[in-house]
This record gives structure tokens, sequence and C-alpha cells, in this order.
């Protein structure tokens, strides 16, 4: 019986091809909308994670934030972000003496010499040009230490990386990205022992390339284009900072150990620093990691997508009502065909699966149209976002499980009112 009554909908979905398309608009529209933007929503948290994974889930931030309610005992991990490291939301900033000194750093590496694998440092001199006559490339400055470019996982294609023999003699070197390569020495030269000038805003400066390593776009850079945008460009931290007065640090990145529990390192680095800047009463010290950073933003990421997919999903009740519309329809038009099959015998639950059945056919139709273009908007939207494509097969099951249940939902009205139908007022329904 279900199957006849399965070849009889799709007969008459046949027959009326436009009412048909009509009526499953709103279940295409609907199941579209939801997959298409759990889709996008899924592929932009993979994003998210990748890039903040290349930092490293082991990575700790301690950084200098100033003593107030926003920042004060609480375990957000974006509450570092809640004002810049080291700046006041008044505008002021710590003395030198309340930064993170090399003498803080040493004593933290001390005391905790299992749980710490490294210190990752660096210092921003903000952007810069390489020059060469025509040739150039846009960069921007960044000073680090050995650590960082440990924890960065850089790709390295030629020559080494800075030492720290270049860090002790304040070296005029560079380590630089195979983009600037590609535009400096176009004709294929070996760039190492190479003197470049890097052109900033109130000096020229000369450095020699040790090395080169591998860049990579991260995030959703579209059809952006790629070519013109900086790369860093590495020079050692004393180098970058020999000119500072004031040589503490507002944020340093510390490199959890292996086999060490990051929650639980960045718990006991908390507590050191509540010790040593209890008597500050403007400034502390925030410990975060990357960890939970992850998490919040896999949560957060997941409730924006599920608060979005609900408000499509309203889509889906339009279009139940649409086939809740056309099955009344179909019971008036096919009311002495109703009348003829009472009459033949068929009980009233024959009756109510008919139309039931119909309209989940209708349901599952449209479900399934609107399934496939929805892949197809999230393949090609993040396609568009340079972004990976993330399917769910709980999403793809779960949208199809909807619309049945809309048909079903939608469907028992008008089988209900055709099953109660007189056999006699329906035989003689003109």
């Amino acid at each position: 019986m279900i199957i006849e009554n399965a070849l009889l909908a799709i007969s008459s979905l046949r027959a009326n091809k436009m009412r048909a398309l009509l009526t499953m608009l709103g279940i295409i529209i609907g199941i579209m909308s939801i997959i298409t933007i759990v889709i996008l929503g899924d592929a932009m948290t993979a994003a998210v994670e990748e890039d903040l994974a290349m930092f490293g889930t082991n990575s700790i931030t301690v950084s200098v934030q100033e003593r107030s309610r926003y920042q004060t005992d609480t375990d957000d991990p974006f509450a570092q972000f809640a004002q810049p490291a080291g700046r006041s939301i008044r505008g002021a900033r710590p003395m030198s003496e309340e930064l993170i000194s090399d003498q803080m750093i040493a004593d933290m590496r001390t005391l905790f010499p299992d749980e710490i694998e490294g210190v990752s440092l660096s210092h921003s001199r903000g952007s810069g040009v390489v020059r060469d006559g025509e040739l150039e490339a846009n960069v921007t400055i960044s000073g680090v230490n050995t650590d960082n470019l440990i924890s960065s996982n850089i790709t390295l294609l030629q020559g080494r990386l800075i030492s720290e023999t270049d860090l002790q003699e304040r070296a005029m070197v560079a380590l630089v990205s195979d983009r600037l390569v590609a535009r400096m020495f176009p004709d294929g030269s070996d760039p190492i022992g190479q003197n470049v000038k890097l052109f900033l805003p109130t000096a020229i400066e000369i450095y020699t390339i040790i090395g080169v390593y591998e860049h990579e776009f991260v995030g959703f850079m579209g059809t952006v284009a790629r070519e013109d945008m900086p790369t860093p460009f590495h020079i050692p931290l004393t180098t970058a900072r020999q000119d500072l007065i004031e040589q503490n640090f507002t944020s340093i990145t510390v490199l959890g150990a292996i086999g060490h529990d990051v929650h639980e390192v960045t718990r006991m680095l908390q507590s050191h620093f509540d010790i040593l800047y209890a008597a500050n009463e403007n400034w502390r010290i925030s410990v975060t990691n990357m960890a939970s950073m992850l998490d919040a933003v896999a949560s957060m990421m997941n409730t924006i997508s599920l608060a979005v997919a609900l408000i499509a999903g309203i889509s889906l009740l339009v279009g139940g009502i649409g086939v809740m519309n056309i099955m009344l329809v179909s019971v008036t038009e096919r009311t002495r065909e109703i009348g003829t099959r009472k009459a033949l015998g068929a009980k009233n639950f024959h009756i109510q699966a008919q139309f039931v059945i119909e309209a989940l056919v209708i349901a599952l139709v449209g479900g399934t149209i609107g399934m496939v273009l929805g892949v197809l908007a999230g393949a090609g939207l993040t396609s568009l976002f340079d972004a990976p494509l993330v399917i769910s097969p709980f999403v793809v099951v779960g949208s199809m499980l909807f619309s049945m249940g809309i048909g079903i939902f939608f469907g028992l009205y008008p089988a209900n009112k055709a099953a109660k139908l007189d056999p006699i007022e329906a035989l003689r329904y003109e």
C-alpha cells in the first residue's frame, strides 16, 4: 500500500509539474539555506581553528593588562583582547618596571624548567619596502628570537634561521619569504648572502639574507590580489630593539612543554605572576592559552551557525504551509475519488495514508533538491573564500529528516479532512 500510494503521489506530481514545483519551493529554499549556512559556518570554524593552530596549541600568552573589573578574575580566553596589551582603557601606559623584564623571564624559566619548553619573543617595527631600482617588495619588519621561529613552524627553503649568535651580536641579517625572493630576484639568482635595502619611514637599512622560508597565506583571502601583500621580514630581536629606551615586554608567548597539560601550566604561571604583581594596584599579568581560545572560537562559531540556521528554518515552515495548502486543494479536487474509494470499502486510515504519503513525497523531493543545491552553494562559497569544505553527514541527514517531518506534520490535517468525508456526500460532490 505504501509503494502504491508513493507511485500515485509521483504520478500526481508529474501531472501538475508547475504546481508541484511552486509547492516545493519553500522547502527547497529552506533546506538549501540551512545546509549552505551550516557548511559555510563549519568552513569558517575550520579555517579559524587552522589559523590559530599555526601558533601551536601549547602556546601560552603572558601579557600586561590593566587591573580592572574587565580583566580581573575571569576565565574568558578572550579577556586579553578587551584592550591592547600594556595599555589602559584610559590611555595610560605602565611604567617600564611594571612590564615583563628579561630577569622575570629568566626567573620563570628557572622556576618551571620542566613545564616550559621555550619563550617566544617578538617586536614589531611596522611596515617597510625592500627596494632595488624598479624591483620592490612590501614587508612587515619583525624582530624575533630563536624560540619564536621554532614555535611558528616555519618551513625553511634555503639557508638558516636566526641564531643565538645573531642575537648576541645584533647582526644585520634577515630571514625573508619566498615571495620576496621571487620579486627581488626574478632572474633566479641565489639570494643567500645577498644584501637588500630596507626603506623605512625615517631610515634606510641594509640587511644580509641568511635564509628563505615558505610564506603561507592564512584566513579568508578570497580573490584579493596577493602579490603586493606584505610578508614578514624577520630580523634578530636585539637588532630590532637596539634603539629602544624601554627594553621590557608588554607581552610574551610561553611554549608549554610536550607532555604537560597546557591548562595546568597556564594556572601555574597565572599564580606565579599574581604573586609578583600582588602589590601593583594598577597592572596585572593575564595568562591565557591557545587551546582555550580554540575551544571558545569553535563554540562561538557553532552558536552563530545554529542561530542563523534556525532563522533560515523559518522558510521551512512557510514551505510546510504551502504543502498543507496544496494538499487541501488536492482533497477538494479529488472528493469524488475519495467517495468512490470509501464506497468500495477503503478505510479511513487508507485515505489518511494516501494523502500523508503524498505530502511526504512532495517534502522529500523538495528536500532532496534543496540538499543538492545547498551542498553546491556551500562548496562554491567555501571555494570563493579559500576555506576548507566541511560537509557534515549529520546536517544532511538531519535536514532530510526535518523536511520529512514537515511533510508529515502539514499533511496530517488535509489527510484527516479527507478521511472524515462522508462517502455519499463525496460522491454527490460536483
